[in-house]
C-alpha cells in the first residue's frame, strides 16, 4: 500500500471518530408519571424560559412549612388585622417546634396559572368566559406578579408562558378554541409540576391556580388524587369557577369543591353565566387578603409521609380559617 493511501485512510478514520464524539446523546427516558401530551405544549414548552421569568428547579428548606391562609367572619367578610397570638397552629395534631414568621400578606407576589376548559362541553359559554378571564388578569396582575395561561381539552396547551404583561395574557386567552374531550386532572398536574414547581424565587410568593371548568373529566391519564397530591407538593392554592349554570350542584361540582378546599382555596358556582366575572373578582379580593405563617414541625422527619395542618382562630370561634389541609414531607 502506498504512503498516500495510508494517509487518506488515517484521515477518514479520524473524521469518523470526531463525528461520533459530536453526535447528540440519546434522549433520556421520560420520568415516571409524566403526563402524556406534554411534548405538544405550545408555544413554549414546560422547560423553556419565557420573556419575563427564567425557569429552573428551586428547593426550599426541608424542615420548614409555609402556609398561606385566609380568615373570614360569619358573613364571609375577610378579616385582615389579626396577629400571631390570635391563632393556634397544629402540625400532625401537635404544636410546632417554633413559628419563625407570621404576617399579613396583602401584597405578596402572585404566581398564577389560569387554566381554562376548552373542551366541547363548554362551547356555548366559551366566549363570555374568555372575556371574564381577560378582565380578571388585567385587574389582578401587577408588576411583581407572574401568570400563565393553559387551555385544556384532551391535553394541556400553554398559550402564554409566565409574564406580567396583561396584554400577552389576554392574547393567550383569545388563542383558545373549544373542541375535544376534557383532561382536567392532567392539566392541573402539568401546571403544578411543570410550571409552578419550577419557578426560581428569591422570596415568598403565593402560588395559585384558577380553574374555569364544568368539572367533568373523561380523558386524563392521572387520577384526581394524583393531581391533588401534586398541587399539595407544589404548595398551590386552587380556586375553581364552575361553568355549570344549571342551578343544581352536580357530582362534578362537588369534586371541584373538595379539591379546592383541600388546597386552601374555594369553589364558586355562578347561577348564571353573567356571574362568572363577579366570581373572578371575589378571587382577586381573596388573593390580596391573606396571611402567611412559617413554622418548624416538632417531630419533623424527611420520610415522604403526608402530614396534616390545622390553623384555628383562638380570638373568635366564629371566625373561619381556610388553609390547605396538609402536605407531603420531602424525602432524604
Amino acid at each position: 500500500m502506498k504512503i498516500r493511501d495510508l494517509i487518506v485512510m488515517a484521515a477518514l478514520a479520524a473524521a469518523a471518530s470526531i463525528a461520533q464524539a459530536q453526535a447528540p446523546a440519546a434522549p433520556a427516558p421520560a420520568p415516571k408519571g409524566a403526563v402524556p401530551g406534554n411534548a405538544a405544549v405550545s408555544p413554549q414548552g414546560a422547560g423553556e424560559s419565557s420573556d419575563d421569568n427564567a425557569v429552573a428547579t428551586f428547593r426550599v428548606p426541608v424542615n420548614e412549612v409555609n402556609v398561606i391562609f385566609t380568615v373570614t367572619d360569619k358573613h364571609g367578610r375577610f378579616i385582615k388585622n389579626l396577629t400571631r397570638d390570635d391563632f393556634t397552629v397544629l402540625d400532625d395534631k401537635k404544636p410546632p417546634k417554633s413559628i419563625d414568621l407570621f404576617r399579613s400578606e396583602t401584597d405578596l407576589p402572585l404566581r398564577v396559572g389560569l387554566l381554562i376548559d376548552a373542551s366541547n362541553s363548554i362551547r356555548d359559554r366559551f366566549r363570555f368566559e374568555q372575556q371574564a378571564a381577560i378582565e380578571f388578569m388585567a385587574s389582578v396582575i401587577r408588576q411583581n406578579d407572574r401568570a400563565f395561561v393553559i387551555g385544556f381539552d384532551t391535553t394541556p396547551e400553554v398559550t402564554q408562558d409566565f409574564t406580567s404583561d396583561t396584554e400577552k395574557l389576554a392574547d393567550g386567552v383569545r388563542m383558545l378554541r373549544p373542541g375535544g374531550g376534557t383532561a382536567l386532572w392532567d392539566a392541573v398536574y402539568f401546571a403544578c409540576r411543570d410550571k409552578l414547581m419550577k419557578t426560581r424565587e428569591t422570596g415568598a410568593v403565593r402560588r395559585a391556580i384558577i380553574l374555569l371548568t364544568d368539572g367533568a373529566d373523561n380523558q386524563s391519564h392521572v387520577t384526581r388524587q394524583e393531581a391533588l397530591e401534586m398541587a399539595q407538593r407544589a404548595e398551590v392554592i386552587v380556586y375553581a369557577i364552575s361553568t355549570n349554570v344549571s342551578g343544581n350542584l352536580g357530582r362534578d361540582d362537588k369534586v371541584l369543591e373538595k379539591f379546592a378546599e383541600a388546597t386552601g382555596g374555594r369553589a364558586f358556582f355562578p347561577f348564571q353565566i353573567e356571574d362568572v366575572a363577579q366570581k373572578f373578582m371575589e378571587i382577586q379580593d381573596e388573593l390580596r387578603s391573606q396571611y402567611q405563617v412559617a413554622y418548624k414541625p416538632a417531630d419533623f422527619l424527611a420520610d415522604g409521609r403526608y402530614r396534616t395542618i390545622q390553623i384555628l382562630a383562638k380570638s373568635d370561634k366564629k371566625l373561619k380559617v381556610r388553609a390547605r389541609t396538609g402536605y407531603y414531607a420531602p424525602t432524604k
